[in-house]
């Protein structure tokens, strides 16, 4: 009891320290779990350290959080890198990113720009209430003191058998969907009370400056708060409105068109295709 009054002591403290118009920018590095179970038969050790080390740079990104009291615009830093020849296309698939997204946690509603193949869709929804549990764990990150909170939550557990292409038919690649319950981990800051974070991830009492679902691990970097050049918090219109499933039938037919198009009969070399479920 003592401990729930102190949390909410703070909580009023910290938010008399804002005043209504205030802004800020945090920056966030994402990193991925990578487990990729390769046929041994077909792929020797040094094709496989190689997609291991591919992969690790694919899923090492980073994003800008501009958030208010109210509004946030989320984003990923898209930087122009060097051009790889390790013989080796790896096509990825992510049904759960995005360009821009914008959320009004005031109003409890997001719009998602997404890139789809060079087709640009809106998604425009309430945002999901999510039932976090707040503990009495606490940790530093940066400057700033930050408390646990844990999420439970169903996901697509993506099961990937992934072999290369050749002459028998038998060595596509095979996958299959199931769901699955995850723990999310979140840390967020009392010092900041927004009720935001990075991606989807909001609702708590104070910025969510660190986010783990036992695979992708989410950790702010950088934090401005007031920042010289303000924030436009203008809200994303441009593309075609659909909803989050039709979104996903989208990317399914895409998804078809692009194993056909890089099957072992339509094309010679080395292709992996890892699907990101979310």
């Amino acid at each position: 009891m003592k401990k729930t009054i102190t949390l909410l002591t703070a909580i009023l403290f910290s938010c008399t320290l804002f005043a209504q118009n205030f802004q800020g920018k945090a920056t966030y590095k994402s990193k991925r779990k990578i487990d990729v179970k390769l046929d041994s038969t077909q792929a020797n050790a040094e094709i496989q350290s190689k997609m291991i080390e591919v992969l690790k740079k694919q899923f090492e990104k980073t994003y800008t959080l501009a958030f208010n009291q109210k509004e946030s615009i989320y984003k990923e830093d898209v930087k122009l890198g060097a051009p790889q020849n390790s013989g080796m296309e790896i096509v990825m698939v992510n049904s759960g990113g995005s360009d821009i997204l914008y959320k009004n946690t005031k109003e409890n509603r997001f719009t998602n720009q997404n890139d789809v193949f060079g087709k640009i869709f809106l998604i425009k929804d309430s945002l999901e209430k999510l039932d976090w549990k707040l503990e009495n764990e606490t940790r530093n990150i940066g400057e700033y003191t930050c408390y646990k909170a844990t999420l439970k939550r169903e996901v697509e557990d993506v099961k990937a058998s992934v072999s290369f292409n050749g002459d028998n038919d038998s060595n596509k690649d095979k996958t299959s969907i199931k769901m699955k319950e995850i723990t999310i981990t979140a840390w967020y800051t009392l010092a900041i009370p927004v009720s935001n974070g990075p991606g989807n991830f909001h609702g708590l009492p104070g910025l969510i400056l660190a986010v783990n679902d036992g695979t992708e691990t989410v950790v702010c970097s950088k934090i401005v708060l007031n920042p010289k050049n303000k924030v436009d918090f203008s809200e994303p219109t441009k593309g075609k409105v659909v909803t989050q499933e039709k979104l996903e039938s989208i990317l399914e037919k895409k998804l078809k068109e692009m194993e056909e198009r890089y099957s072992p009969s339509s094309r010679d070399g080395e292709t992996i295709e890892i699907r990101i479920g979310g």
